[in-house]
């Protein structure tokens, strides 16, 4: 198989040296993606596009190619390409009414043609014998030249025809790693999984910060989060999650703060903290998913009032954006589930919270804020590779993992509903039964609990994480399914 890759619009018009950065990075993370599927896989970068190639024609290989095509930032669109060795023009007939005739039903089309190399004829006259063609042996509506509905397209190469398949739109945005690092504020709601997602699909290599105020539960919850847009969209560079306990901060918080001004003096502890932990990994701004007026600290002059706490770069890509926007582009990416499933903390909200805080006054309360806390709870921050979050909670648990299921086994496809359609596990002698892992520890707990379970995903991440998780809540009937 073969895909022609289309950068996105904005690589295009950059500078020669830029652009020719941007397609080099974007052809090595392509690369390191595809490998994993086809580890022979070609991966050739041209002056305006990128050319993959496969050996492997599988319909689930095809399948994983496109999924991860799709979701790789810096890609405005891709050709699925179909290549044969160019005979004669009514076999290059042949190959295109194969594929296309029974899209053509109803529709106006038109065929288009480029050439390279010498031949006895020119595009036109393939445009003329193929169009013809098809007009008279398909249930076509007829030739539309201006505005077709489908075009044929056809790329004839010396003695290669490539006949696209299929065409497919890309994510778009800059390949990630051709911009500088930031650190995500991220709580797993609707809002700050958006936020990382944009500036990722954006280029920027996203780390994750989480405060964590409400147990472990809440935490697992965010790091499954995390896992998947980082599984989905930035998977070819490493990142750090970095988990700090905030229970301490709240409880002196709730002590010695006046009420109204809690939620704002909350924030500027969590920029102060998120502010250390990117000056520790040389990261040069914070992204939170804040939206102006959304809630009561998101007015401008308490935002005003949150940031001066830090010198670092504060993002807000979310800031004009209505809460059905992002609630539509949480379901366009995949994490409304979450949002909707997340155990969410509410310890700190502010009775009569201000709308408009004056710094003099929020200094005042701060004054009478234990900051030795805070320290210790940067200092007790746990920062750990995103893809080893499972592997570590699973270590700590003492989960059994096994290549083969057990013959008594159920197995818990935990993968997304999108993941598990696409690429569906099938086993003969073993009971499937799909639990998203959004779902898995609110409803373990109704399954049957005589029989054991073995949870799977494709890379082991966050089946690791959900099974450490059911066996320190008590589940002692859990297993991992990983396949060598």
């Amino acid at each position: 198989m073969q895909y022609t890759i289309k950068f996105f619009p904005e690589i295009i018009i950059k500078s020669k040296p830029v652009r020719k950065q941007f397609a080099s990075q974007l052809r090595g993370n392509i690369r390191k993606l595809l490998k994993e599927i086809d580890p022979d896989v070609e991966v050739i970068r041209d002056w305006d596009k990128i050319t993959v190639r496969s050996q492997q024609n599988d319909a689930e290989s095809r399948a994983a190619f496109i999924s991860v095509l799709q979701n790789t930032p810096g890609i405005g669109s891709f050709l699925d390409v179909v290549e044969y060795p160019f005979e004669d023009m009514h076999t290059l007939y042949e190959q295109c009414h194969a594929l296309h005739a029974h899209r053509l039903a109803g529709k106006r089309f038109a065929v288009r043609c480029k050439r390279v190399g010498k031949h006895e004829f020119k595009s036109g006259d393939i445009e003329r014998y193929i169009g013809g063609g098809l007009n008279q042996n398909s249930d076509a509506a007829g030739v539309e030249l201006k505005k077709p509905d489908i075009t044929v397209r056809i790329e004839l190469v010396h003695d290669t025809a490539y006949i696209v398949n299929e065409h497919h739109q890309g994510l778009g945005g800059f390949p990630l790693g051709s911009l500088d690092s930031v650190m995500s504020l991220i709580s797993g709601g609707f809002d700050s999984p958006v936020a990382s997602y944009l500036t990722m699909k954006r280029g920027l290599r996203t780390h994750f910060v989480f405060f964590n105020m409400g147990g472990r539960e809440h935490e697992v919850g965010v790091k499954e989060v995390a896992l998947y847009l980082w599984l989905k969209y930035g998977a070819s560079h490493r990142v750090k999650f970095v988990s700090v306990p905030f229970e301490g901060v709240v409880a002196e918080l709730l002590r010695n703060v006046d009420n109204p001004y809690m939620g704002v003096i909350l924030k500027r502890m969590m920029i102060r903290a998120a502010s250390v932990m990117a000056e520790n990994l040389g990261v040069e701004a914070l992204v939170t998913g804040e939206a102006i007026a959304q809630v009561s600290s998101q007015t401008l002059a308490n935002l005003s009032v949150i940031d001066e706490v830090s010198e670092t770069l504060v993002l807000r890509p979310l800031i004009a954006s209505d809460k059905e926007d992002i609630i539509n582009i949480a379901r366009k990416i995949g994490t409304e589930d979450f949002a909707a499933n997340m155990p969410e903390y509410c310890g700190v909200i502010s009775v009569n919270p201000k709308t408009r805080a004056k710094l003099e006054r929020v200094k005042a309360e701060e004054a009478r804020f234990d900051f030795s806390i805070l320290e210790k709870a940067i200092e007790d921050a746990v920062s750990t590779n995103i893809d080893q979050l499972g592997h570590e909670e699973y270590e700590q648990a003492v989960v059994e993992s096994l290549p083969i299921p057990l013959a008594e086994a159920i197995i818990i496809d935990v993968r997304h509903p999108d993941e598990a359609e696409q690429k569906p596990l099938n086993l003969n002698r073993n009971q499937v039964e799909a639990i998203p892992f959004y779902e898995l520890h609110s409803r373990f707990a109704a399954l049957d609990q005589n029989k054991t379970y073995q949870l799977y995903c494709d890379k082991g991440v966050m089946s690791r994480l959900h099974a450490s998780h059911l066996v320190d809540s008590g589940f002692q009937n859990v297993k991992v399914y990983r396949p060598s």
